[in-house]
Order: structure tokens, then sequence, then C-alpha cells
């Protein structure tokens, strides 16, 4: 059972009664105009929120591509490169750099999954 039959199975046992007022339906449509604008709202944030994550994910895997790139083609010998930033850098991709495959795979799953549930939600 829905919250639609549970709002008409409320409606049918109570039997409200409407005022003969001539503004009623004047209201009863503002106020749905109104909720339908806040549902338009909401639609609108979730696409947008999904769209900031799709973009997010893409800029992970390409990162994380570069890294590996990085770490695999250019080897670093860390006793020569100094004590800077980008010697950190340097050391923390050729420390870890059989572990952004990992890494790669599960941004590009979570890439893959969120646009399967987007193209089956209609975006």
């Amino acid at each position: 059972m829905n919250k639609k039959d549970n709002i008409e199975e409320f409606l049918r046992d109570n039997k409200p009664v409407v005022k003969d007022d001539p503004t009623f339906l004047l209201e009863t449509k503002r106020r749905l105009k109104n909720v339908e604008g806040i549902k338009a709202e909401v639609d609108r944030q979730r696409v947008h929120g999904r769209m900031a994550l799709i973009v997010t994910l893409i800029i992970g895997i390409v990162i994380g591509a570069m890294a590996t790139f990085i770490g695999y083609i250019c080897p670093f010998n860390p006793e020569n490169i100094g004590e800077s930033a980008f010697a950190g850098l340097i050391l923390f991709i050729t420390t870890w750099k059989q572990y952004f495959f990992i890494l790669l795979a599960a941004l590009s799953v979570s890439l893959a999954l969120l646009l399967s549930r987007t193209r089956h939600a209609g975006m």
C-alpha cells in the first residue's frame, strides 16, 4: 500500500467537508503550484549534484591515470631528487604506484554505476 492509497482511504473514512468558498479552489491551485515549484527545484538540485559527482569521478580517473603513468614510465631515484614538495610527491607516487590501479578501477566502476543509474532514472 503506497501513500496515495493511504490518503485516499483516510479521506473516504473521514469525509472532510469543504466550505462553499470561491477562493478555496484558487488557494488550492496556488499551493499546488508552489509545491510543483519546490519539486522542480529539488529535481534540478539532484541533477546538479549528480553532474558534480560525475565530473569529480572523471577528474579522479584522469589524475590517477597520470600518476600511474608517471610512476611506471618515469623511474625516479629518491636519493637524487632532493627535499622539496615535488620530491615528496614523486616519492609518494613511486612508493604507492602498484595501488593506483585499484584506485583507477574503483573510480571507473563507480562512474559506470553512476552513469547506468542516471540513464535508468531518466536524468
